[in-house]
């Protein structure tokens, strides 16, 4: 059976890197706005689904033929299978199902299939709806209760702080590092902020950048709070490792402030009283009776990459990571799902959801300030990074509210149904980036769950199952493109944190056969420290791949790597499965922006399309000599820093490292210390010549 790939392919010649980067952009800064079919959920490093579009329609161009015009026409790929063996949020599959294509996603983690499911899949919204009011009905007057204070008026948000005693003479110390807890997203502009008293726990109205203060009770404040880095110091001038003080068990949280939202609609902050003390006490006599049959978080944290900071400040079970209120609260919400009758698709719809509402309400959420969304999720870090000051968000919200479940059911939920019915796309015209409807199709899938049951099926479908892609059912020879992005060596390891939402879905059953494991982590994962342990996993996969590819068909997914030897290893393990790299292709990555990247030494801007073929199909590197390829990636990234792409060291190192070992490993070069030295002083060259002022 022949692939509808080209002998030559426009992704593997003439790739609009440029436009493609440009569209990107806007996509990056907006996704959830620019594709919410594949945001109705958090899942990590999702990819742009405008450079997906575009390496989906360069891949059934020609080469010769323009596949910018492609990127931004009605490409019809009726018929084409096409794989994704990483299919994390599913934005190959939504891309591909919007091309007319059909679509096989796979993921080892539950957590990612049921995200693939909510983009793929069709919602009856009348039903949603209907559902969405029962467990309204159900559960908002009790939730609404718990957040209230005296007079009747909605609590927003109640701000707490954690304490530890000092170890020298027991004081209780709370853990601020300035009693600064509000301020505007951008201070010079809007200086107005709001200050709370270390001591008697007073607030007040004053500046961001104040000196020094007095409280209502006479006690003089200062810019400093009790922490700077891993040290504390109590009133009485002894200092101590935050840690150290915690002696094995979790801090202790207390509540010092609220935001509420007046009758007239306006919103004031205020110091916490008896009655919001007595309110929350009454949360935990709920928690203490609360019934067996009812949904709360499950399973205890393991060491890992990710869960390692939160097991040092001793948290242990995933229940640990809410308050009392928190779980009573999500619990009502959770158990209403659970026990929802009716349509499966609309149930699974509203399990998720509530699990992307606790990324905004859990004790790891801080305030971002006023002037933007109010709650800073706890992956804003990509570690389960404990706060100090945490924010607890009220979970059913209000039309003020930041990260309920009420608001992200319209901003996620009703925003996908409406993309999912009249897709748009972010088009260059020449001029300005526009979206544009009319160039896909409905997003309207029937998922099927074998291989068999989407082979029999001739209406839309996509077969998303929760698998090792390194073991898979498809026929030899089944599929006509892989189109994929595979997780990173190391850094976010995916398991780990997906663990959190686990904790809560296992119990809610979103859809039949959802995980009922403890854990998400499974043998077979390609994330792993060892660069040779991923080289085996990684491996393994594109193994599969070439085995379930037609003749001609192509492997092309996104990489980047910050080590050198993540990029020998999968260069490596592309050449054991049989596979060589024909292309790579610089393109805009992730938003450049992000807290994560804006951590390391050289950050990255772009992805490196890696085009590949099986050598049983006769494939070679297009390049006959080291030297060629590094003009050839010299070339690549030189005309799209030309183009007003931003260009960084990161990025130059990373598309030269794979340009260069991709055509190494195509010659039979062995990847030892000595080659690698060779490539990276190759380059730091190319850095020093494109980016002088690197």
């Amino acid at each position: 059976m022949t692939s509808v790939v080209p002998a030559q392919t426009s992704l593997e010649s003439t790739f609009p890197a440029a436009m493609l980067s440009a569209v990107g952009t806007k996509e990056s800064w907006r996704k959830e706005v620019h594709r919410p079919a594949t945001s109705t959920h958090k899942w990590w490093a999702k990819r742009l689904g405008t450079v997906f579009r575009g390496i989906l329609t360069s891949a059934a161009t020609p080469e010769g033929d323009d596949a910018a015009s492609a990127y931004g026409s009605a490409v019809d790929l009726a018929g084409a299978v096409v794989l994704d063996p990483f299919s994390g949020s599913g934005v190959t599959g939504v891309e591909v199902l919007k091309l007319g294509g059909r679509a096989v996603c796979f993921d080892i983690n539950p957590v990612a299939t049921l995200v693939q499911r909510q983009a793929m899949q069709p919602w009856d919204m009348q039903a949603l709806t209907t559902a969405y009011a029962a467990i309204e009905a159900a559960c908002r007057e009790e939730i609404d209760r718990l957040h209230r204070t005296e007079d009747g008026r909605t609590v927003l948000y109640y701000f707490w702080v954690a304490t530890v005693e000092c170890p020298d003479c027991s004081d209780r110390v709370r853990l601020f590092d300035s009693p600064v807890f509000s301020k505007n997203a951008y201070p010079k502009r809007v200086p107005k902020a709001q200050i709370v008293c270390p001591e008697c726990l007073t607030v007040q109205e004053s500046r961001y950048d104040f000196e020094t203060a007095t409280c209502p009770n006479g006690h003089t404040i200062s810019q400093r709070g009790a922490v700077r880095g891993q040290v504390a110091t109590c009133r009485h001038g002894h200092s101590f490792k935050t840690l150290s003080a915690l002696n094995g068990s979790r801090p202790e949280y207390e509540m010092y402030a609220k935001m509420v939202a007046n009758r007239d609609g306006s919103k004031v902050y205020e110091a916490i009283t008896d009655w919001d003390r007595d309110l929350y006490d009454e949360c935990v006599e709920l928690l203490a009776s609360w019934p067996d049959t009812a949904v709360l978080p499950r399973g205890e944290l393991a060491r890992g990459n990710n869960t390692d900071q939160a097991l040092k400040w001793n948290f242990r079970q995933w229940r640990d990571f809410f308050n009392a209120r928190q779980l009573v609260s999500l619990s009502m919400i959770a158990t209403a799902i659970r026990d929802l009758s009716g349509p499966a698709a609309e149930r699974e719809a509203l399990c998720a959801l509530f699990s992307g509402t606790l990324e905004f309400n859990n004790l790891f959420t801080s305030f971002k300030g006023e002037g933007t969304g109010a709650v800073r999720h706890m992956f804003s870090h990509h570690i389960l990074k404990p706060e100090r000051t945490p924010l607890e968000a009220h979970p059913w919200g209000t039309a003020q509210s930041s990260g309920a479940f009420s608001t992200l059911y319209k901003s996620r939920l009703q925003r996908a149904h409406e993309y999912k019915a009249e897709p748009a796309d972010l088009v260059d015209d020449g001029t300005n980036i526009n979206r544009v409807t009319g160039l896909s199709e409905p997003l309207a899938a029937t998922i099927a769950d074998s291989w068999d049951s989407f082979s029999a099926t001739t209406v839309q479908a996509a077969y998303v199952a929760t698998r090792n892609s390194a073991d898979t059912d498809l026929p030899e020879a089944s599929v006509d493109l892989v189109v994929t992005d595979p997780p990173y060596m190391d850094n976010v390891h995916y398991a780990e944190l997906a663990d959190f939402f686990h904790a809560w879905l296992q119990a809610m059953r979103p859809y039949e056969g959802y995980a009922q494991t403890p854990t998400t982590r499974r043998a077979g994962e390609v994330q792993h420290a060892d660069p040779a342990e991923f080289g085996k996993a990684i491996e393994a996969v594109w193994a599969e791949c070439a085995r379930v590819l037609k003749p001609g068909g192509l492997l092309a997914f996104t990489f980047h790597q910050a080590r050198i030897s993540g990029w020998v290893q999968v260069v490596e393990s592309l050449r054991r499965a049989g596979f060589v790299v024909t292309a790579v292709q610089p393109v805009k990555g992730e938003m450049t922006t992000s807290i994560v990247k804006a951590g390391t030494r050289e950050p990255s801007n772009l992805d490196s399309v890696m085009v590949c073929r099986r050598a049983v199909d006769g494939a070679t590197n297009p390049n006959r000599s080291i030297e060629e390829a590094l003009a050839t990636a010299q070339k690549e990234l030189a005309a799209l820093r030309d183009a007003g792409v931003d260009v960084g060291a990161g990025d130059v190192r990373s598309v030269v490292r794979g340009s260069l070992l991709a055509y190494l490993a195509s010659v039979g070069t062995p990847l030892d210390d000595a080659v690698t030295t060779q490539v990276d002083d190759l380059a730091t060259g190319t850095i020093t010549a494109l980016l002088p002022a690197a």
